[in-house]
């Protein structure tokens, strides 16, 4: 009875040293949190395993009043708009039903990001940053307008050993871009 109780608390230490020693995993995930941007009260959280970032748009917010908000938006803060991919036009003319909006918006600020482009040139695959409009069926399979990006911060993971600049450079470009998005959603200019 006595050797049971005493490989008991061993057998219980050694668990709880276990689980004391993994604790030093926190660090990392801190480091994880650090390299995403920042979203603005009532947006939803950003799942860090992910590149996109999709938030539905307000009800009574048309694709047009989306399309006008970006353009303001960004344009007040400094971005260009270089291109504009119309997906669902050329879906449709090769005679397939693209089943609602389906387009792909590039902005660009180079001051923003030009730290990234500098410390890791090959990070230009990911240049310019994009914004997807587009419909997809909601619960009721009723068509429902989202707004999407890829994160910078996301993309900055496929580049080995960032610098601190292009870390801080691509949160900075992705906080920016996730608040133009929210206000889009909602019509804002």
């Amino acid at each position: 009875m006595y050797r049971t109780n005493v490989y008991l608390k061993i057998v219980m230490a050694i668990l709880i040293l276990s689980i004391a020693a993994c604790t030093g995993n926190i660090p990392v995930m801190a480091s994880k949190a650090e390299m995403i941007g920042k979203i603005r009260p009532g947006m939803p959280a950003i799942d860090p395993d992910t590149a996109i970032y999709e938030l539905p748009v307000n009800d009574g917010v048309s694709y047009q009043d989306v399309v006008d908000s970006l353009k303001s938006l960004s344009e007040g803060l400094n971005f260009v708009n270089p291109a504009n991919f119309p997906i669902g036009d050329h879906i449709k003319s090769r005679g397939i039903d693209p089943q609602g909006i389906k387009e792909v918006r590039s902005f660009c600020n180079l001051s923003m990001g030009t730290e990234i482009i500098l410390d890791h040139p090959e990070f230009l695959v990911f240049a310019p940053c994009r914004i997807a409009i587009y419909e997809k069926p909601d619960v009721h399979n009723k068509l429902k307008l989202f707004i999407a990006m890829d994160r910078p911060t996301f993309d900055l993971k496929s580049i080995k050993n960032p610098t601190e600049r292009a870390k801080k450079s691509a949160q900075e470009l992705e906080t920016i871009l996730l608040e133009i998005m929210d206000r889009a959603r909602k019509g804002d200019f």
